[in-house]
Formats: structure tokens, C-alpha cells, sequence
């Protein structure tokens, strides 16, 4: 038994570094937007990305895009890829999916949420707070088009 463990690499997750990749911020019609009744309309999106650096190092992007609009006049348009550098090592290939997937977003998405409050209160606007977002049923609806695509016939 012992030696079955010894052949099997210890697991390790570590978050190596966390940074602001991009961000933008635009409010293109300010001031008139400041003179409307506020009542916002705000559409929100959501993307991640990873890449490997090197082995057992991965870079992980949550990209979050937030535009609100008042009277269908854009107030403010946010763009902002909070990126991490991660460390894993020792997890099944299977395994690597959901972390870099689900785990890894899940650790970034507070940092990009403070960086959205942040511009926006900056910017001469409301708070916008974020609700959570559940990482892993995104990543499970994610998988599930994966394996409706693959299953769908082609029409060559």
C-alpha cells in the first residue's frame, strides 16, 4: 500500500500570483447620463480562459463585461480580465478541467467584483455590487454543449 502511494505525486493547488490583466472603462455619455433618472438596465458576461505557462503552471483569465445603460444611452461600459497564476500538480488529467474551469474563476471572480465597484463608484456612479456566481454550474452547462456538439450529426 505504501508503495502504491509513493508512485502517485502528491497534490498541490496554489494561487502563485493574482493581477489585473486588462481592464476598461468608458462612459460615453457622460455628463447627460448624470441627468437621467437612474434606473439601469445592466447586461452582464462572463468568460475565462487558461493557458499553461509551464509544467504544472497555469495562468487563468476571468474576463467579466458589465454595460449599463439608462434610457438606452450606454452609462458605462466595464471590461476587466482579473488573471492568476496558479500551481497544480499531482491531479488526474480529468481533474485539470474543473479546476482551471471552475476552481480557478471561482478564486478570481472577488477580485474582479472589487475591481467593478471600484471603477464604478470612481466613476460618479452607484455602487454595482455582483451577485456570486456558481462556477460550477457553469462549467457543468458548459461540458453539457461540449456533449450535445459532439453528438449532434453534421450535415457534410
Amino acid at each position: 500500500m505504501a508503495e502504491a502511494n509513493a508512485q502517485q505525486p502528491e497534490r498541490q493547488f496554489a494561487l502563485q500570483k493574482i493581477y489585473i490583466k486588462d481592464v476598461s472603462f468608458e462612459t460615453p455619455h457622460s455628463p447627460e447620463v448624470f441627468t437621467l433618472n437612474w434606473e439601469p438596465k445592466v447586461e452582464f458576461n462572463l468568460a475565462s480562459n487558461a493557458q499553461q505557462l509551464q509544467e504544472g503552471l497555469f495562468e487563468v483569465g476571468l474576463t467579466v463585461t458589465l454595460t449599463v445603460k439608462v434610457v438606452d444611452k450606454t452609462a458605462y461600459l466595464i471590461e476587466i480580465c482579473q488573471a492568476g497564476i496558479f500551481s497544480i500538480l499531482g491531479f488526474q488529467e480529468q481533474e485539470y478541467g474543473h479546476l482551471l474551469g471552475s476552481y480557478c474563476p471561482t478564486v478570481l471572480f472577488p477580485y474582479a467584483r472589487e475591481a467593478v465597484s471600484d471603477l464604478v463608484i470612481k466613476g460618479g456612479f452607484p455602487p454595482m455590487l455582483l451577485a456570486p456566481v456558481n462556477f460550477d454550474a457553469l462549467y457543468m452547462q458548459h461540458l453539457q454543449q461540449l456533449q450535445q456538439q459532439a453528438e449532434a450529426p453534421t450535415n457534410h
